[in-house]
Formats: structure tokens, C-alpha cells, sequence
């Protein structure tokens, strides 16, 4: 059986539970360095922010619905 290093997923946890709808959706697009992360499916983000660190945070109405983070290998 394949070893998986369950130590990094079982850090999500935390991210999970306190996340906005309590679901956690996410991808990483390793060309653009970016990892989305949803908190509902399907969304559609009506507004956007971006942040002093380079995250965009989607709103739908006054709902958080997901992130967007850049340069993600760096952090």
C-alpha cells in the first residue's frame, strides 16, 4: 500500500471546521502557482477583493465563497 503523508491533510482540519459553509473544495494550478479554494458548489462570486497579500477573497452577495491564493508555493 501507498504511503501517504496523512500528517499534512490531517493540518486541514482546523480549515474545515471553521470554514464558511463547512465544505472545502480546492485546486491547484501549478503553472500559475494558484490554489482556489471553494466553500460552496457551485459558486458564483458577484464580487471580488484583493488583499495586501495577495489573496482574493469572492463574495456572492455578502457571502464569503471562496479564496484565491497567488504564489502559493511560497508561503
Amino acid at each position: 500500500m501507498a504511503q501517504v503523508a496523512i500528517d499534512q491533510y490531517l493540518k486541514l482540519i482546523p480549515a474545515v471546521r471553521y470554514a464558511p459553509q463547512k465544505y472545502l473544495w480546492s485546486s491547484y494550478d501549478s503553472e500559475a502557482d494558484i490554489l482556489y479554494i471553494n466553500f460552496k458548489k457551485p459558486s458564483h462570486a458577484t464580487d471580488s477583493e484583493l488583499t495586501d497579500n495577495d489573496v482574493i477573497i469572492r463574495y456572492e452577495g455578502d457571502a464569503i465563497v471562496g479564496i484565491t491564493i497567488l504564489n502559493a508555493s511560497k508561503r
